[in-house]
């Protein structure tokens, strides 16, 4: 798929996730309607209005190429795919049910097993992150777009990293330590991958957790704009694998941190 397409699936993109956020924005006011999926995680309302919202205008947009989303099983259980879409339509839904501002609606295009575009929005924050390929990621916030670099932001003496608990597993603790890190914030959701991007924080590492879904929109904003995404052993993190389990993750806004 060239550069050209890619765009403008991207800006098709755009106002779908926009309405589908204020959505979600809306039902959270009115009052949330929460079940327990198999797997004792939770889902709305919310959740499904999204991935209806989301699927369908991506249907439209790539009929050709099928779509893995969190709350559904269709396509779940195929190992052969290589160009495919992943869908988290709202990624923190415990932030979500509990009037937190992190969570985010998610779409990530795999071609080849790799992520090469991605859109992220956190419609609380009014934070809206895109990319279509290298050197083509942004940030849409104030009707205004800006190009995102992984141009550090933290204070030069500092290494300052995003982290899934306050609490840090020693696994977790040993990698800061030799990335020099200096402090940590807790923060939950894809945000994380937004916020290295923009050079905001420089680091964030997790144990193997969650699902492809929950990742590959923000590797490809991340990659995009500059930025380095391995596993702990310094593999590329690659799509389609068994179940869609993810592996390690270290995501650095780039080599001099």
């Amino acid at each position: 798929m060239d550069q050209k397409k890619l765009k403008k699936i991207n800006y098709e993109l755009v106002d779908t996730f926009l309405s589908a956020g204020k959505l979600s924005l809306e039902l959270r006011r009115i009052g949330l309607k929460k079940e327990i999926k198999d797997d004792q995680t939770p889902v709305t309302n919310g959740d499904l209005e999204v991935d209806k919202i989301l699927t369908e205008k991506i249907t439209n947009l790539t009929p050709e190429i099928p779509i893995v989303s969190e709350e559904s099983y269709k396509n779940k259980l195929n190992t052969k795919l290589k160009n495919f879409w992943l869908i988290d339509p709202i990624d923190g839904t415990y932030d979500y049910i509990n009037n937190g501002d992190e969570f985010t609606l998610n779409a990530g295009l795999i071609i080849n097993n790799k992520a090469i575009m991605g859109i992220i929005y956190a419609p609380a924050k009014d934070r809206l992150f895109y990319s279509y390929g290298k050197d083509f990621s942004f940030e849409f916030s104030d009707k205004k777009e800006k190009k995102i670099q992984c141009e550090k932001k933290t204070p030069n003496d500092q290494v300052i990293a995003v982290a899934y608990s306050k609490n840090l597993k020693p696994e977790i603790l040993q990698i800061h330590n030799k990335f020099g890190v200096t402090s940590h914030v807790r923060m939950k959701s894809s945000l994380k991958f937004c916020v290295v991007a923009t050079g905001e924080f420089d680091l964030y590492v997790a144990e193997p957790r969650a699902s492809e879904w929950d990742i590959a929109a923000g590797h490809a904003i991340l990659e995009n704009a500059g930025g380095i995404i391995t596993d702990h052993e310094g593999n590329e993190i690659i799509y389609g694998k068994k179940d869609f389990k993810n592996p390690s993750l270290i995501l650095k806004r780039s080599n001099n941190l």
